[in-house]
């Protein structure tokens, strides 16, 4: 990412065949290589949800907005598309939580 991270992000596991888990790897992979992206940004929004699941999602020192700088690099992918794609972005991670705070339950 272009913030400097606080710790970084340690992933084990697979989240294949969770409604978003594609998103979910995507975003880790980035964050391990230090590249901003929309997933990267989106797993920053989601962090404290995923770290309460126990993912590992590394604090980053930012200034400015996850969301309006997600909003902006979707605005320059999709133009006047951006904000229906920013809302499906949003919908897919917290649907990924969802599944994964049930599947982390029905395992224990």
């Amino acid at each position: 990412m272009s913030c400097e991270d606080k710790r970084s992000s340690s992933f084990e596991g697979s989240f294949e065949g969770l409604p978003g888990g594609e998103i979910v790897a995507q975003g880790l992979a980035d964050l391990e290589r230090h590249t901003e992206s929309k997933y990267t940004l989106l797993l920053s929004i989601a962090g404290p949800r995923l770290r309460g699941l126990g993912i590992s999602i590394p604090e980053a020192n930012c200034l400015g907005s996850f969301e309006h700088r997600l909003y902006s690099l979707l605005e320059l992918e999709y133009g006047n598309s951006a904000h229906a794609r920013y809302n499906s972005l949003v919908r897919r991670i917290v649907s990924f939580a969802r599944s994964f705070a049930r599947e982390s339950a029905r395992r224990s």
